[in-house]
């Protein structure tokens, strides 16, 4: 089978890029030819004999606003010239303005700008202005590109739902969670020392991007304030320009908030805390989320976080609005309470990551991709070997 790949980045640090790394690691695994068309790409990839990679080099032009349509235009011109050559096209949202067999939805900007906790205004500056213009602009972009594309596959029921709401239709719809590493996040040994974490508290976990409400650390700092004392919070995230540390101190909780920056070492640090809490206000499928379920952490989160859907009672708390301090702090304050039945969380949860693994992931996408190519290949559609030559 040939298969392309278009998104701006294929790689094990990235979010949407670590999902397309693992589809053209199975895809290369099984004996298939895979095209990436992209920004850049892991070269343990590209150095394949089945990989070819073709660069689409980022513009320099200003505002991602103008360069991510840089990209769908350059990326759509070759593969107008070269479409006959695949067996499947496979896009993320609005990547290009081609055609597509397969369009995997990480994100839905219409969804976020109607989920209620949009914070962004018109009128309220210019880069309130800026951010509103992008959103929107990018969700009527989303809407054609699921529009263009043969089958839509969102990474969560929730975005399953952000993405009918754009009328599509169900049949051409078919949810693929996102998946977990679940030899590399794993329950062990505490290492709280190498974070500079004190030992004996009971440790919180919030990861995420921390220049963003999006992710709703003030909901989380404001609940601890109204938990008891011997509750400790380690945030892990890049701290330029985030107002949280600022938040922190002013709330008098500078004593049990632990600001760690980037961690690259995340799997170490979660087998260094007690429980996870993420409830954020908008989220497709959260890779910090599958990453806890792994590392054996009973999580708390909301209904608007993706992938809450698939957390039962026994494996976490799912709240019913991200914005509800006194429930949030309950159910810290009950994993705090009930240390067994916190544990027994965390086993359960790391149960139901071991059926969200990448391969599991991986081997849903080619499946996929062998009925799309078995239905061309009624449709009497030629199939053509890509040329090993790479364009530019």
């Amino acid at each position: 089978m040939k298969i392309l790949i278009v998104t701006h980045v294929v790689a094990r640090n990235d979010g949407q890029g670590r999902v397309n790394y693992e589809i053209v690691r199975a895809a290369l695994a099984a004996g298939h030819e895979v095209t990436i068309l992209a920004s850049s790409a892991a070269p343990e990839l590209t150095s394949h004999p089945l990989a070819w990679f073709v660069p689409v080099k980022p513009s320099m032009v200003p505002s991602r606003l103008l360069k991510y349509q840089s990209f769908a235009w350059r990326s759509a011109l070759w593969i107008r010239a070269h479409r006959h050559e695949f067996d499947v096209v496979h896009v993320n949202g609005f990547i290009t303005w081609a055609r597509a067999d397969v369009n995997s939805v990480h994100f839905v900007h219409d969804g976020w700008y109607r989920c209620g906790f949009y914070p962004f205004r018109l009128f309220r500056g210019f880069y309130d202005a800026y951010q509103v213009i992008f959103t929107r602009l990018n969700a009527y972009l989303e809407a054609g590109a699921f529009k263009r594309s043969r089958v839509v596959v969102p990474v969560s029921d929730k975005v399953r739902g952000e993405v009918l709401a754009h009328g599509i239709d169900p049949a051409r719809v078919q949810v693929i969670h996102n998946g977990v590493d679940t030899d590399e996040f794993t329950p062990g040994v505490s290492e709280r020392a190498r974070f500079g974490l004190p030992e004996a508290p009971f440790m919180l976990l919030f990861a995420g991007d921390l220049r963003v409400s999006r992710k709703n650390l003030d909901t989380v700092l404001h609940a601890l304030t109204r938990t008891l004392p011997e509750v400790h919070l380690v945030v892990a995230g890049g701290l330029h320009n985030s107002p949280y540390p600022a938040l922190a101190a002013e709330l008098g909780l500078t004593g049990r908030v632990h600001f760690v920056g980037f961690v690259k070492e995340m799997p170490v640090l979660m087998r260094s805390v007690d429980a996870f809490v993420f409830p954020s206000r908008y989220e497709a499928m959260s890779l910090a989320l599958l990453e806890a379920l792994a590392a054996a952490l009973p999580v708390v989160t909301a209904q608007t976080t993706g992938g809450a859907e698939v957390i039962g009672h026994d494996c976490g708390i799912v709240l019913d609005t991200p914005e509800d301090v006194h429930a949030l702090a309950a159910a810290i304050e009950r994993l705090v309470n009930d240390r067994d039945g916190a544990a027994q969380m965390g086993q359960a949860a790391r149960e139901l990551a071991k059926m969200l693994g990448w391969s599991a992931m991986a081997q849903r996408y080619l499946s996929l991709y062998e009925r799309i190519r078995a239905r061309r290949e009624v449709a009497g559609v030629p199939v053509v070997v890509p040329p090993v030559t790479v364009d530019s």
